[in-house]
């Protein structure tokens, strides 16, 4: 009975277990949260339960259902505040996935290391923030911060809100934030009525299996509607203004490659401001792992959701944006790979469906290049190094360095206390040119540990016999 290890308990993580387990593995569920769900299924803790709590989330059922086959299937170990830090790579073998289990501010984390016959890495995506001048105001969060106070808190970010960036989470982010009393003054999307019409619009019948897709849109456009928030595109914010915190935002007209027309902007006061323009891969510990990865910093598989490295599988964000019924479908493909099994043919044919989904999303809504143009010397890239554009620009002419990891040493982009997941991508793309993009998340350690952790960490081990 092969044993699978799985790390993420979103969607793709725990279709992954569930279908293992339904193939016959043995399975071990890591999820760095006090509760399974991901981001997508977000929810208040046990002990503040909400009885309405399906009405946040799309397909709350369905987790329900995962959630509690999981936990009660004695086959399946589900260890949650598990944050794995490093893995081990080994020729021809699945690595050694090392974790510490606790709260992550605790002083008493328990270490253990796992030795899998199979690894399914599940870990999901994070938002991408461009910057644009007044981005490190107090006041300004990501969309996905904003709706993970309201519906993990219910907790509104401000009083008088603007949602910005790219891309259908925004609408999720307004109906979060309108159902926890915010008034949402405007909805920003970058991509012109063009793009979004090319985007979505060609050959709608090659949709029609996710047709489900067009009724949360209509849902969305309700709370619109009912809430007279108005939609705005081919703009975005670009600049935020304020002492304290943020108390204004422009926002501008855009060009079709994101470059602001001259002569359109237009000063909103705002007490808040929620922006996301994209989703990229947390590819740390697949990067860590050897996974070669495609040209826009996914995860590279075949058609059975295997990577480049023997016994191990991915599934979800990491393969690509696509939303979670195409998450659930892949991760059910790479469990029931995992443990030596054929994958359901239902399950195939899903993921073929809601890929042409992901392919029309990065179609309408994908980063253009002009929004470079948004950012004059000034401005902070790097929040955590306080490393402004003219910082990373100057260093790159003053040395005619072309390496990312020279550029970083010099400047420190990318050096503090997020490691480069907020302001990585940015940086790249800022260095036009560097001979090395992506290596803002190579981060060998995952997960910030304390030294005197490491030192421990030796001492404990799910198996006497790993090497």
């Amino acid at each position: 009975m092969p044993d699978v290890l799985v790390i993420g308990g979103g969607p793709a993580g725990m279709a992954a277990a569930r279908a293992a387990r339904e193939s016959g593995a043995t399975v071990t569920l890591l999820e760095s949260g006090d509760d399974l769900g991901g981001q997508y299924w977000r929810h208040l803790p046990a002990q503040r339960s909400d009885p309405d709590e399906g009405k946040w989330h799309h397909g709350w059922q369905r987790f329900l259902d995962l959630r509690a086959a999981l936990v009660a299937d004695p086959g399946c170990e589900v260890v949650t505040t598990a944050h794995v830090w490093s893995v081990d790579r080994r020729d021809g073998r699945p690595p050694l996935v090392h974790a510490l289990v606790g709260p992550p501010d605790g002083g008493d984390r328990t270490p253990r290391t796992f030795d899998p016959d199979a690894l399914v890495l599940a870990t999901g995506a994070q938002e991408r923030t461009l910057p644009f001048p007044g981005w490190d105001l107090p006041g300004v969060f990501t969309a996905g911060a904003a709706q993970a106070l309201a519906k993990g808190e219910r907790v509104a970010v401000g009083r008088r809100v603007l949602v910005a960036g790219a891309g259908p989470f925004l609408l999720t982010a307004v109906a979060s934030l309108v159902r926890v009393g915010a008034q949402v003054v405007g909805v920003v999307e970058a991509a012109d009525a063009k793009r979004l019409a090319k985007g979505w619009a060609t050959k709608p019948w090659r949709l029609a299996k996710a047709s489900h897709k067009a009724t949360e849109l209509v849902g969305y456009l309700r709370v619109l509607a009912a809430n007279r928030v108005p939609y705005r595109t081919g703009s975005a914010v670009v600049a935020a203004h304020g002492t304290d915190r943020v108390e204004a935002v422009t926002v501008a007209r855009l060009t079709p490659d994101w470059s602001p027309v001259p002569g359109t902007e237009r000063r909103i006061e705002v007490d808040a401001v929620c922006v996301s323009h994209a989703f990229v891969p947390r590819t740390e510990l697949a990067i860590s792992t050897g996974c070669a990865l495609t040209e826009d910093g996914s995860v590279q598989v075949d058609d059975r959701q295997r990577t480049t490295v023997p016994g191990v599988l991915t599934a979800g964000e990491l393969t690509g944006i696509g939303g979670v019924d195409l998450a659930l479908a892949e991760g059910r493909i790479a469990g029931a790979v995992a443990a030596g099994a054929e994958p359901d043919a239902r399950d195939v044919k899903r993921r073929a469906v809601f890929r042409e989904f992901a392919t029309r999303l990065a179609a309408a809504h994908g980063v253009r290049p002009g929004w470079r143009s948004w950012v004059d010397d000034d401005t902070v890239v790097c929040r955590c190094e306080d490393v402004t554009a003219g910082a990373l620009r100057s260093a790159a002419e003053l040395t005619c360095s072309k390496g990312l990891r020279s550029l970083k040493l010099t400047t420190r982009a990318g050096l503090g206390l997020c490691q480069g997941r907020t302001c990585g991508r940015a940086v790249e793309d800022l260095l036009t040119g560097v001979l090395d993009p992506g290596r803002t998340a190579n981060r060998p350690i995952a997960a910030p540990l304390r030294l005197g952790e490491l030192a421990e960490h030796g001492r404990t081990c799910n198996r006497e016999d790993v090497p």
